[in-house]
């Protein structure tokens, strides 16, 4: 690729399933059109398979496969692609690794491992940064691809929930093949944990996640690309946005934000207990994947975040689907 991999803009595919909760293979080729027929988005936009957004807490090895198998028929090359490898155990995370590189993906999407509340809600990520690193390490080691990484952890303000400062940038100098991290902050985490990572002596992206922030980040140029799973929705006013800021026309990308409700749209969908609910939602509601249904223990949505969302998003100028369908009781 002749881009640096850190600097793309992909976006975290979300994943759609049938009414029985099997993956819609037809609707997620369809998903995949939308982005990739889109000259704009091809020009500075990538792909994030199997990420969070797409529910790979849910997915068996084989469905991970099958998923990254279709995304790379799709995509053919056309733009970078990356993929997502988390497991429960590292032996299948590794394995996984192993399926992304056999499949000839760009790159993987790691994010740290899921278990007992030792290394999850009360991971120390200061004082044992290891606990993540090592898994990093174990991938790398059998891969040997770009890395991007999905730093999130039980870690205390102002790095909530993202990875604390010191364990970002050692890790960072402890594996050389990490291109891009991804921005799990706050406003305040953020600002420190991308200063930092501009300190490094070698290219680590910083990659902005919640797109309700992307305006004050391209203002103060923190923003080199993006993972986020806003432009699973929001794409055609995103790089609208994105564009105004590429020419440096500041009333432009002012109105598209404010005024143009792209602001108020992000900032409802970014409740980060209702994220990936709400993601799904608005996605469904751009008549862009066909139910917003998601595996459980992923909770429903509510009709009141649906005709919010429904509002916002014509607000924001974006298509959307009927107002008779947009109804959680016919798909009940």
């Amino acid at each position: 690729m002749s881009r640096h991999l850190g600097d793309v803009c992909y976006a975290a595919v979300l994943l759609p399933f049938t009414p029985d909760l099997k993956v819609d293979e037809q609707a997620y080729r369809s998903f995949l059109r939308y982005f990739l027929r889109n000259e704009r988005f091809r020009a500075r936009g990538g792909l994030c398979i199997n990420p969070e957004a797409g529910e790979i807490f849910t997915l068996t090895r084989e469905e991970k496969r099958r998923v990254l198998e279709i995304a790379m028929e799709e995509n053919n090359g056309a733009v970078p692609l990356i993929a997502g490898t988390w497991a429960l155990s590292t032996a299948e995370v590794v394995d996984t690794a192993r399926d992304v590189k056999a499949l000839g993906a760009d790159g993987i999407f790691v994010t740290p491992p899921g278990g007992a509340q030792d290394i999850t809600s009360c991971w120390d990520a200061e004082q044992y940064p290891e606990v993540w690193a090592d898994q990093i390490k174990a991938q790398d080691r059998v891969v040997d691809l770009p890395i991007v990484t999905h730093p999130v952890s039980g870690s205390a303000a102002p790095f909530t929930p993202g990875l604390p400062v010191h364990a970002a940038i050692a890790i960072c100098k402890e594996i050389p093949n990490i291109v891009g991290w991804k921005m799990t902050y706050g406003y305040d985490g953020y600002r420190i944990v991308a200063k930092a990572l501009r300190q490094l002596p070698r290219r680590v992206s910083v990659m902005s996640a919640l797109a309700s922030r992307f305006h004050e980040y391209r203002a103060t140029d923190m923003f080199d690309g993006t993972l986020s799973g806003f432009w699973n929705y929001g794409m055609e006013s995103m790089l609208d946005h994105l564009e105004a800021w590429d020419e440096r026309n500041l009333e432009r990308a002012c109105h598209i934000w404010q005024q143009g409700g792209l602001c108020q749209l992000h900032e409802y969908v970014a409740d980060m207990g209702r994220l990936h609910v709400r993601y799904k939602v608005a996605t469904w509601l751009r008549g862009l994947i066909p139910n917003p249904f998601m595996r459980p223990p992923m909770p429903m949505p509510k009709q009141i975040e649906i005709d919010t969302i429904y509002d916002l998003l014509q607000k924001a100028g974006l298509s959307v689907i009927d107002k008779k369908d947009a109804n959680l009781a016919i798909y009940r």
